[in-house]
């Protein structure tokens, strides 16, 4: 009798967790920089190699980081959009280019519009590596002491930004004054 009741529990078991799996969001990779300081980081800037852009220049102001580049279907998905909030000034909007072509990258930017104050050249993925980056576009909102209090994989919408950024967007702000 335990011979064949052995087997049906596990099989039980496995049935539950495939159920369980199978509701989870898959694009939903839990971040372990939420709630802790950015990684540090110094890199070119894609229109000048020899400007640097790094943490310290996010400090000061809530801000986001987007993780970009030119052979991303998803950042081309989402540009018009950062293109939308960078010119209603709600937050500036920081790019980290990853690894990518300079010359592709500024043509990218010309085209489409540049929604970055300033954009970082991650041309090895050496910097993305330290951020948890696993695949573009992914987005940070960054507090005025630059720790990380989001990330959203995947392309940016209008709905994403409405229930996930501006909720602890206007916190963060909060928190400034």
């Amino acid at each position: 009798m335990t011979r064949f009741l052995l087997p049906a529990l596990v099989f039980a078991a496995l049935i539950v967790f495939f159920v369980v799996g199978l509701e989870r969001d898959p694009s939903y990779v839990p971040s372990p920089l939420i709630g802790k300081p950015a990684p540090d980081f110094e890199l070119p800037t894609l229109a000048d190699p020899d400007a640097t852009f790094g943490l310290d220049d996010l400090r000061g102001q809530v801000s986001l980081l987007n993780v970009w580049a030119t052979w991303c279907v998803g950042c081309r998905q989402e540009h018009a959009l950062l293109v939308e909030l960078s010119d209603s000034g709600e937050v500036p909007i920081y790019g980290l280019d990853w690894k990518d072509d300079r010359e592709a990258a500024l043509a990218w930017l010309e085209e489409l519009g540049n929604p970055y104050v300033t954009t970082a050249f991650d041309e090895t993925g050496r910097v993305a590596i330290d951020w948890g980056v696993y695949g573009a576009p992914e987005t940070f909102l960054l507090d005025a002491d630059a720790t990380v209090l989001f990330k959203h994989v995947g392309p940016l919408t209008q709905q994403i930004w409405d229930e996930e950024f501006q909720p602890r967007l206007q916190a963060a702000r909060g928190r400034e004054q």
